[in-house]
């Protein structure tokens, strides 16, 4: 047998011996990315759906910044967490450097543009369709946003699983804010890397196709989600009674 087919063999026998260093790095890397995901999803939804039906000044300006931020280097990101964090920046009173918190607002910072651009433009598709109707019936900017939201629940979902695929294949991000600290803050992307570079290929390679299997999970939910819109897009589109005085 040959060293890559010893490798993957091994790799396949530390899954499913549940092997304990394998598998903690997976479940706590489904912690962080779960966690992550969840705060940057609420917070990300109310503001694309809001940036979707508010008109101000300056708004513009305002998606560009939103757009650009959308191609952020994840490196980038983790170096402005680090100094958000450290003992001399603002909120290094916290304490949270090199810890499982850190790595959470570093991932809530990479995800929040991703999910308020996405909904943005699902939510802002669907306001020219509908939203002068439901405008003339008295419903504000406020209302109208999050109905518009729940008539593309099915879209949003999609985008929270997007959301999370983002968050749990980043590594230069968790790398610089966690330390990746083995037992603490070492996740399946920086165990990946350091494995490969310390040439225990098995751990490496059982990682990797763990992280493979999340992401083809992921696609078929992904695949669920548009069939299930899909099957909704022919119902019509009802304001809910009791709205409208």
């Amino acid at each position: 047998m040959n060293t890559l087919t010893d490798s993957v063999l091994t790799a396949l026998t530390l899954i499913f011996s549940l092997d304990v260093a394998l598998w903690t790095v997976v479940l706590r890397s489904l912690a962080v990315s779960a966690t992550a995901t969840v705060l940057a999803y609420g917070l990300g939804v109310v503001l694309g759906a809001w940036l979707a039906v508010a008109r101000f000044r300056g708004r513009g300006a305002v998606l560009v910044v939103l757009n650009t931020s959308l191609a952020l280097p994840s490196v980038v990101v983790g170096l402005m967490v680090y100094l958000l964090l450290s003992r001399t920046g603002p909120l290094g009173f916290l304490g949270w450097l090199f810890s499982f918190k850190a790595m959470v607002v570093a991932q809530v910072m990479l995800v929040v543009p991703v999910v308020t651009a996405l909904t943005r433009q699902v939510v802002e598709d669907v306001e020219r369709q509908h939203g002068e109707q439901w405008a003339s019936l008295g419903a504000g900017p406020v209302f109208r946003s999050w109905l518009l939201a729940w008539d593309e629940r099915y879209a949003l979902l999609t985008i929270g699983v997007a959301a999370f695929g983002r968050a749990i294949s980043e590594v230069g991000a968790v790398m610089i804010v966690g330390g990746n600290i083995d037992g603490f803050t070492r996740v399946m992307t920086t165990a990946i890397a350091l494995e490969t570079s310390k040439g225990d290929l098995p751990l490496a390679l059982g990682l990797g196709l763990m992280l493979l299997a999340l992401v083809l999970l992921l696609n078929l939910l992904l695949a669920l989600l548009r069939r299930w819109g899909a099957q909704g897009q022919g119902q019509a589109v009802d304001a809910p009674k009791g709205w409208v005085a």
